[in-house]
């Protein structure tokens, strides 16, 4: 951890070479899982919050994800609860890992998030929207947060603890330092009106910051954040921003999201390779997109790419509903087809088929 004084300077590449990145990844099983968020929480706060910190159900899910091959979950914190209790909250990160450990699931942990509610609150959090995909996920740090350069210096705080605390441990698999920092909120525009003026530029100045923070702490497992938007990822674009830039310049491990069709995540797999890299999609499966198990998962195994998908159980978050459900609400009766999700709230398959899927694919030789 760095001192109190000191500043780390902003970095111009990865602290792992691309032959550790690769000699680390040969170590790993065969990466699948799913990003998690129990049934009962209906975003980060309202996991991690003391009062509904829900640890049966935790303990509940996981299990699941282990019965299904699942090695791996992605799991979004937020500096709020951090910053109310951190002694607390490392405290609660601990039992949760504690839980997953006993089921054989190692943590990728998500530090930042710039998707859906720029306006986060400690505290009871809204009910969710009836038919509404994600109606109460929050970013961290909020627009106000990141609009002020006042608050940085918690931000780094935060980072720093919990990198420390957490850089050596062999629950922890990976660290994702922001994800999607160049979203400008979701709920198809809805949030726009929320978001910190020039928040793509604040994030693009910010974002290399975290990585030297998180860097200073020298964690045993690598550092990342996963690119998402734009058609040419190669290092030849001519169109990436200065986010993904940083993106792409900065991660140990190169991650990715992906929601297409089977031919275009494949296209997107060879821009990536051309980094040298090992390759994780931390976020894919959108069923009514083209992106399914059926026909992802091969691809994955042929390219040794690392796979969590969107979604576990439905529950508060209600991500079984499509993006679009914040124009056309399904208010009187569900998709006909789940967007995300692999379970329902008692643990019964949506799709019987998907649970063998995933059984083999981690299984395969």
């Amino acid at each position: 951890m760095t001192t109190a004084n000191a500043t780390p300077a902003i970095p111009q590449a990865p602290t792992w070479s691309a032959q550790r990145a690769h000699a680390w990844y040969a170590g790993q099983p065969r990466i699948l899982g799913a990003n998690f968020l129990p049934a009962s929480a209906i975003n980060q706060l309202e996991m991690w919050q003391a009062e509904t910190f829900d640890v049966e159900r935790i303990d509940l899910e996981l299990g699941w994800a282990a019965s299904l091959g699942m090695n791996t979950m992605r799991v979004f914190l937020h500096d709020l609860v951090w910053a109310q209790d951190a002694a607390s909250f490392k405290q609660r990160i601990d039992t949760y890992l504690d839980i997953s450990t006993k089921h054989g699931i190692r943590t990728m942990l998500v530090l930042f998030d710039s998707c859906w509610d720029p306006r986060p609150a400690l505290g009871t959090q809204r009910a969710p929207m009836p038919g509404i995909h994600n109606s109460g996920w929050v970013q961290s740090p909020g627009a106000a947060q990141l609009a002020d350069p006042a608050s940085y210096p918690a931000l780094r705080a935060y980072v720093e603890d919990i990198v420390t605390s957490f850089g050596n441990d062999e629950r922890v698999w990976c660290w994702d330092l922001w994800n999607e920092p160049d979203n400008q909120g979701g709920g198809m525009g809805y949030y726009q009106q929320f978001e910190a003026k020039d928040k793509i530029a604040l994030v693009a100045q910010l974002l290399p910051q975290v990585f030297g923070w998180a860097q200073a702490c020298a964690p045993t497992q690598p550092l990342t954040s996963g690119i998402w938007l734009g058609e040419d990822w190669s290092p030849t674009s001519a169109i990436l921003n200065d986010v993904q830039k940083a993106q792409l310049a900065l991660s140990d491990i190169v991650t990715f999201h992906d929601y297409s069709w089977p031919e275009k995540f494949l296209a997107r797999v060879r821009q990536l390779q051309a980094y040298g890299r090992p390759l994780v999609c931390t976020e894919y499966m959108a069923r009514g997109m083209g992106s399914t198990f059926d026909t992802i998962l091969p691809i994955a195994r042929a390219e040794n790419v690392g796979m969590i998908n969107w979604g576990f159980v439905v529950g508060k978050s209600q991500t079984n509903m499509p993006w679009d459900s914040w124009k056309n609400p399904y208010t009187f009766a569900p998709p006909s087809v789940w967007f995300h999700d692999v379970l329902h709230t008692d643990g019964k398959p949506y799709r019987t088929r998907e649970t063998e899927l995933l059984r083999q694919h981690v299984n395969a030789v």
